[in-house]
């Protein structure tokens, strides 16, 4: 996603969405005003067993904020705000939450390693080196990140040296972008909307980082 193309959906307002059109669409899927993890992977049409399931299992964790296991309205509309209009840090910061699967502040190789195969797959192994002229295999990207962000080399990543490494690579932010475009009921809300098609994808479109 080029700079221009990124400027021009951060700087759309949340407010451009009927707020009350995108609840009442919510709602009508979701009549319990919960939305469940299988329900989330059926609105980006992700099979079980595949590894955009895997995936999105740590993408609605990470949206889940009070850890019940369902994303309800507000939680799905600050998705979508950090999606619109977050900056890159906010969304480093939120990707660290989706690697860190046990949530205890820092990743090594093993929880790294895991999330990067899952990505690696999805990218059906098309991953180059900061060259663009040497593809990697899963276990090499996964070292390539920790010569990025381990400053400290001690086999851990917290989210600072993440969030900080990140920033400064390229490679790594192009590495972690991952598109997973919705379907249903999401485009069925577009056909009633002023909201553009393209701008609507991208706001639904589940990525760690652009």
């Amino acid at each position: 996603m080029g700079q221009n193309q990124q400027a021009q959906y951060q700087d759309v307002e949340l407010e451009l969405i009927s707020i009350q059109d995108l609840y009442k669409s919510f709602i009508k899927e979701c009549p319990s005003g919960s939305l469940y993890l299988h329900e989330f992977k059926k609105m980006f049409g992700v099979q079980t067993g595949t590894p955009e399931s895997d995936y999105m299992d740590n993408i609605f964790r990470a949206f889940d904020m009070n850890n019940d296991n369902t994303m309800d309205f507000i939680e799905y509309v600050a998705a979508l705000n950090l999606v619109l209009r977050g900056k890159l840090e906010d969304k480093l910061r939120w990707s660290f939450k989706v690697f860190d699967s046990d949530d205890n502040g820092y990743l090594d190789r093993s929880e790294l390693r895991k999330i990067v195969k899952i990505i690696y797959r999805i990218k059906k192994g098309s991953v180059l080196d900061a060259t663009g002229t040497v593809t990697l295999t899963s276990d090499q990207v996964c070292e390539c990140i920790f010569r990025e962000v381990d400053v400290n080399s001690d086999g851990e990543i917290t989210l600072e040296e993440f969030v900080v490494g990140a920033q400064k690579s390229p490679w790594l932010q192009s590495f972690l972008t991952l598109d997973v475009n919705p379907n249903g009921y999401v485009h069925k809300f577009i056909e009633n909307s002023s909201y553009s098609l393209n701008q609507f994808v991208c706001a639904f479109s589940v990525f760690i980082c652009v």
